[in-house]
C-alpha cells in the first residue's frame, strides 16, 4: 500500500516535471519568436534599402542588374532561415525527449519495484499470476524500448535528410551565382 506521503511526493514530482516540460517548450517557442522578429527586422531594413536603390536607378540596364543582384542571396537566406528553424526544433525536441525519457525511466523503475514488492508479498499459490505479470511487464518494456529506438532513428534520418537538402540548396545557390 502507498502511504499518503508517497502519493504526495509522487504528485509533487509529476507537477515539477510537467512545469519543466512546459518551460522547455516555451523556451523553444521564444527562440522561434526571436528568429521571426529578427527576420522581420532584417526584411524591413532590406526593403528600405531596395526601395532606395530602385529610386536611384537611371536606366533599364541598371534596373535589370539591380534586380538580378537582389535575387541571388534569396536562396541563401531561405536556406539559413530553414536551418535556424530546424536547429531550434531539433534542439527543443531533444530536450523534451530527454525530459520524457527521464520521467518514463523513473516511472518504469517505480512500477518495477511495485511489481517486485507485490511478488514478494503475494499469497502462496499465485506464483503463476506473478510470473505472468512480470512477463507482461517485460514485454511492455521491450516494446517501449523498440519504439524509443525507432523514434530516435527517425529523428536522425530527418536531420540527415534536412542537412542533405540544405547542402544541395547551398550548392545550387553557389552555382547560380557563378552563372550570373
Amino acid at each position: 500500500m502507498l502511504t499518503p506521503e508517497q502519493i504526495f511526493a509522487a504528485n509533487k514530482h509529476n507537477v515539477a516535471a510537467a512545469f519543466g516540460f512546459g518551460a522547455k517548450a516555451f523556451e523553444g517557442a521564444e527562440k522561434l519568436t526571436e528568429l521571426h522578429l529578427q527576420l522581420a527586422k532584417t526584411a524591413m531594413t532590406e526593403a528600405a534599402e531596395t526601395a532606395n536603390a530602385m529610386l536611384s536607378v537611371k536606366d533599364a540596364q541598371e534596373f535589370f542588374t539591380l534586380q538580378a543582384s537582389l535575387m541571388q542571396p534569396t536562396g541563401e537566406k531561405a536556406s539559413a532561415y530553414a536551418r535556424h528553424v530546424a536547429d531550434i526544433a531539433l534542439s527543443t525536441g531533444a530536450d523534451l525527449g530527454k525530459i520524457v525519457e527521464g520521467q518514463i525511466a523513473e516511472s518504469k523503475s517505480k512500477f518495477d519495484g511495485l511489481v517486485e514488492n507485490l511478488a514478494k508479498n503475494a499469497p502462496a499459490g499465485t506464483e503463476n499470476v506473478v510470473a505472468l505479470a512480470k512477463s507482461g511487464l517485460q514485454s511492455v518494456n521491450n516494446a517501449f524500448e523498440s519504439v524509443q529506438k525507432a523514434a530516435k532513428q527517425a529523428a536522425e534520418v530527418a536531420e540527415a535528410n534536412f542537412n542533405t537538402l540544405n547542402a544541395t540548396a547551398a550548392k545550387a545557390t553557389r552555382a547560380s551565382k557563378k552563372v550570373a
